[in-house]
């Protein structure tokens, strides 16, 4: 590389002759160096020339064979105009940042890239801090440089840094800070590109134009700073100024902020960014005396100390809208270093809670220390007392509230553009002399913006509302927050919010239905990221007009638990209600809908299309092939399965049976597929879903891998036409299990399953358009396996030494073999974990990886499906307006106590019970129900069981029930047993003279389940 111009001074031109001469002598280079030493000034005009050519010279192939001592005057050549003023004794920071930006730019430099030491011990590393935080700061930057040359600078930085680790200084921290901030989306997405389950919206634009990773040098430099003596350098530059005693320091907030931008940069690293944080103490200063706080409860008590914080909760307690958020948020240095604070705190106490089992969540002042092993006395030491949890939960639903209501301008998704801003990144476009970024209107914390801000919230409310779920610590009305809305016009509000949403839906649908699509035919991989990122916009356009006329229906998604319970059930079947109205084109009963179609209404076509189109929905099952047989006959219609279906069962002989429907064959064939498809002994060996010690269901984990292992005792080729039909079978029937539930509820039919709660919490954050995604918590393992649990609890409270168990990062699985019996496999659990052995530090770590391979991974793929299915018949968004134990409940009915007299006011009689014009009931009628209300609970529930197939009442009393409960005649033999159809709720009860007959008839019947016929 040669001059840009020609020197300008006799001396400049002596070190221009000698510098472009590799081969330079010593004697040569220490003339270079006092020729820059005596002449400062003369040698400025060609200093970024100088550091060219120096450059070229630090990089040359033939460094490695140069002897020590020129090695060492090459290295003092490097530093010789960096000298010190000589008047005032300061250092030239022009002179550093030109350093900066034409020496460490550079990508060949083997001098320092091989011994780094040599330099850094000869720099004023405080000086190079200083003129890099001024540049970036401002973003002033020289003309040529690109963001290739800033990633080269930042690696060789840190380089520097890690060689000088005496340095204490706060600045190396806030210069990294800003480095990393400005670089974030191309260190995410060139140091990620096989990462796609890391790639986010913004990451678009810049795997199109930057797809080449990053090199292998800045990888390295970059990812020391996420590893072990990365973090533990981190926080002991850190604790010599910290001060939480009145409000939080910059040094505080310059940490959250630069932990923030490493969980950006570094997504695939989160865990271990965390772990090691939560590990870490933190010396902290409190009227000149020092003290050591865990990490985490460092950043609450900063958090909490916070004028954010302070605001907040003081207008919760007195019981005031929010009316402060906005104000808040807006752009405010010293707001940006609180909300920084804040949001590290957060991430942490989420990942805190994710490895923290429930007996550790709130200590108990009598568990003894001495009996407690490493990892459990963090985790306590780290827990938040009662009164704080309580502090807590009012703070984060008092600024989640307001975060749902604000202007659509800061509410919404920004573009990639916006969102770059919003995260403080700067200009994305190669050259940086052309890139203006407009300052962001809304508090400017590096890597979160108003819906990120939103979720990490939502994120902490759900994980403290699913242990409270468990095992309650709060009062029982102490999440709601009705006092936020006009509760008397709330579920009108929130249906009128639901219908200008689907109307918006419809009408994206017809423009994206207009537009023309990338060619489908295109293997070109920019065309393919280009057709990627377009769906992405479409996507990010349409979830930006959700958030302008949505907020009600946003808090019931994301905070449920807001609303009471029996409000969001109403708000669910009125929706259900709508929808079929919507698509039976007002005609909800069965049968009218039938005939709308026969007549032409629904504009199925010509009369044949509209036959065909019926037909479709009619199928004949046999008894003994239930799930397989409806799988064949309705898979197909996938969505359509909300319209009303006809279903005629044969017997063994291929006879029809005798029936009545009314609703009521649907639900016998609904109940009898979901009874088929969830037994453990089906006849073709496939176990869907297992059952945990409480029988409560989850899909099966392993039959992936046992269909694998089936096929190659076939000899079938893994990856072959014949695989993947197999799969792709597998897929579906999970997908059609899935709808079959779905219909159930849509149309409010109760089915007697019980499912683990884990499995029912991934139904509730399917809707959530959040990142309260379902996330793996070793409590969940309980549900799953009890044994796997206590293990897990004992290697938590180990005293000893982990490694001393020689366990690893990896798990075995057990799968099936063609001999007949189980065997297993062994998998990792993380990047190459069979060489990463257990310690007593990453033990909550492992705990975490084995939970979540347990309960997400082995499972992905049925629960995906099964999720997929089901929300083709409910919208997920209404799942997500209940937690686990409430969707039970919307699936099985209330397992409160049977109120009678609500069944009695919602019974309907024929033959001979049938009410009269006098009004009143048959004797035998008002028999029966003196025996129902003196009959025990548990017996109550048998009775509707036996006539139902539900033991449990619908949510919103019987008046729900479909079809509605009744009683006829029975026949006048007193010694007949009562009889049911229980495919349209009916209990054939014979005449009886006495109460005490009846009872004794009755209880009987339901104990040894005789007398059911399906007249």
């Amino acid at each position: 590389m040669g001059p840009a111009s020609s020197p300008s001074c006799e001396s400049s031109s002596e070190v221009w002759l000698i510098m472009r001469d590799e081969s330079s002598s010593q004697t040569l280079l220490v003339t270079i160096i006092n020729i820059v030493k005596q002449r400062p000034a003369s040698i400025k005009p060609v200093l970024k020339s100088y550091y060219v050519d120096l450059a070229r010279l630090a990089g040359a192939d033939s460094l490695a064979n140069l002897p020590s001592q020129q090695h060492q005057t090459l290295c003092e050549a490097v530093i010789a105009p960096l000298v010190k003023d000589i008047d005032n004794g300061a250092p030239d920071l022009d002179a550093y940042q030109t350093f900066a930006y034409t020496f460490l730019t550079c990508s060949k430099l083997r001098l320092l890239q091989r011994n780094p030491e040599s330099i850094a011990q000869l720099l004023d590393l405080e000086a190079l801090t200083q003129s890099i935080i001024h540049s970036f700061s401002s973003h002033q930057f020289p003309e040529d440089v690109t963001r290739d040359d800033l990633l080269w600078l930042l690696a060789h930085f840190v380089a520097l840094n890690r060689a000088a680790p005496a340095s204490h200084s706060s600045l190396y921290l806030e210069a990294l800070y800003l480095q990393m901030s400005f670089l974030a989306v191309d260190i995410r997405s060139r140091s990620n590109q096989n990462d796609d389950e890391y790639t986010s919206d913004s990451d678009e634009d810049t795997k199109i134009r930057d797809f080449v990773p990053l090199p292998e040098y800045v990888v390295d430099q970059l990812e020391f700073l996420v590893n072990e003596e990365g973090i533990a350098g981190l926080l002991r530059r850190f604790t010599s100024t910290t001060s939480i005693t009145t409000h939080i320091s910059e040094d505080t907030s310059l940490l959250a902020g630069y932990t923030l931008i490493l969980l950006q940069c570094f997504p695939t690293h989160g865990d271990d960014i965390k772990m090691r944080l939560f590990q870490g103490d933190i010396q902290t200063v409190d009227g000149g005396s020092k003290s050591t706080l865990p990490s985490v409860k460092f950043f609450w008590k900063a958090a909490s100390k916070t004028d954010v914080f302070a605001t907040i909760v003081q207008e919760a307690n007195a019981k005031e809208k929010s009316t402060s958020v906005l104000a808040l948020l807006k752009q405010d240095p010293m707001h940006d270093m609180e909300w920084r604070t804040l949001l590290l705190f957060l991430e942490l106490y989420n990942f805190q809670l994710r490895v923290t089992d429930d007996e550790d969540f709130l200590p108990r002042e009598t568990d003894l220390a001495i009996e407690q092993s490493q990892v459990t006395q963090r985790i306590r030491a780290c827990s938040l007392s009662l009164s704080e949890l309580k502090l807590l939960v009012n703070f984060l639903k008092h600024l989640a509230i307001p975060l749902y209501h604000l202007p659509a301008a800061m509410r919404s998704s920004p573009s990639s553009e916006r969102l770059d801003a919003m995260m403080g990144v700067g200009p994305t476009r190669n050259n940086l002399r052309d890139s203006k970024t407009a300052p962001p209107a809304v508090v400017s914390v590096t890597g979160m913006d108003i819906p990120g801000l939103r979720d990490a919230v939502s994120s902490a409310l759900h994980a403290i509302y699913e242990r409270d779920s468990r095992r309650p610590f709060l009062p029982r009305d102490f999440w709601l927050m009705t006092a936020h809305f006009d509760m008397t016009a709330f579920i009108s509000a929130v249906v009128l919010e639901e219908l200008r949403l689907d109307e918006l839906s419809e009408e994206e649908g017809e423009e994206n239905d207009n537009e023309d699509n990338p060619s489908a035919s295109s293997h070109d991989l920019a065309g393919d990221w280009l057709s990627r990122l377009t769906y992405r916009r479409r996507q990010r356009t349409s979830e930006e007009y959700r958030s302008i006329i949505g907020p009600k229906l946003q808090v019931l998604r994301n905070m449920p638990f807001a609303i009471p319970f029996d409000v969001r059930v109403r708000i669910f079947r009125q929706f259900v209600h709508l929808d079929k109205t919507k698509r039976r084109g007002g005609h909800v009963d069965p049968d009218r809908w039938r005939l709308a179609v026969i007549a032409g209404e629904h504009d199925h076509g010509p009369s044949a299309l509209r036959r065909q189109f019926l037909g479709r929905h009619t199928a004949t099952i046999n008894r003994g092939r239930v799930f397989d047989d409806a799988f064949d006959q309705f898979y197909s219609l996938g969505e359509g399965l909300k319209e009303p279906i006809q279903i005629t069962f044969v017997d063994q002989f291929d006879q029809p049976e005798a029936g009545i429907d009314g609703g009521g064959v649907t639900k016998e064939f609904l109940t009898s597929v979901t009874n088929d498809a969830f037994s453990p002994e089906r006849d073709d060996d496939r176990t869907y879903f297992v059952s945990n010690t409480q029988n409560l269901l989850y899909p099966n984990p392993s039959i992936f891998d046992d269909m694998a292992a089936n096929l190659r005792s076939q000899s079938v080729t893994e990856g072959s036409g014949d695989w993947r039909d197999a799969m792709n079978d597998l897929v579906k029937r999970y997908e059609f299990l899935g709808r079959i539930v779905g219909k159930c509820m849509y149309e409010g039919i109760l089915i007697d399953i019980s499912f683990a709660g884990f499995f029912l919490l991934k139904w509730a954050s399917s809707g959530q358009n959040t990142s309260t995604d379902y996330r793996a918590n070793i409590n969940d393992l309980r549900d799953l396996d009890a044994e796997l649990y206590q293990g897990l609890m004992s290697l938590k409270n180990y005293p000893g030494d982990v490694a001393d168990l020689s366990l690893d990062f990896t798990i075995a699985d057990s799968v099936w073999d063609p001999s007949g019996h189980r065997r297993t496999i062994t998998r990792p659990l993380r990047k190459d974990g069979a060489n990463i052995p257990v310690t007593n530090k990453d033990r909550p770590l492992y705990i975490s990886y084995v939970a979540n391979h347990r309960l997400v991974a082995q499972q992905h793929r049925q629960t995906k499906a099964f999720l997929r299915g089901l929300g083709t018949i409910i919208n997920p968004s209404w799942l997500s307006m209940f937690n686990q134990s409430e969707l039970q409940r919307l699936i099985g009915g209330d397992s409160s106590e049977i109120d009678v007299e609500d069944l009695r006011q919602n019974t309907s009689y024929s033959g001979l019970y049938a009410i009269g014009d006098d009004g009143q009931e048959h004797p035998t009628i008002r028999f029966f129900w003196d025996v129902m209300r003196k009959l025990k609970d548990s017996e109550r529930r048998d009775v509707l069981k036996y006539v139902t197939s539900t033991p449990r009442a619908p949510l919103l009393g019987f008046s729900q029930l479909k079809p509605q409960f009744s009683i006829r005649d029975g026949g006048s033999d007193e010694e007949r047993l009562p009889s049911t159809s229980t495919c349209v709720n009916l209990l054939k009860l014979p005449v009886y003279k006495s109460a005490a007959t009846l009872r004794a008839k009755l209880l009987y019947a339901v104990q040894s389940g005789a007398g059911f016929d399906l007249s």
